[in-house]
């Protein structure tokens, strides 16, 4: 199982930096939707290719001949 982090740097100056690991999709918005109200404005964002990774039910279907 792939280890979901969810990482608050903080610099020097007080500007704070949200970085997520380990998620696929929009999940990882869903996961700090509450980290981003708590620290206010969102000066900008940077999708990472995790983000445009689909997520997975870890459910498969195999379709062929019997």
């Amino acid at each position: 199982m792939i280890q979901q982090i969810i990482e608050v740097i903080v610099s020097p100056t007080g500007e704070t930096k949200l970085q997520t690991k380990g998620f696929a999709g929009a999940s990882c918005q869903d996961a700090s939707k509450f980290l981003e109200a708590a620290l206010g404005l969102r000066a900008s964002e940077q999708l990472t290719a995790e983000y445009h990774t689909q997520q997975t039910n870890g459910h498969f279907i195999q379709e062929g001949q019997s």
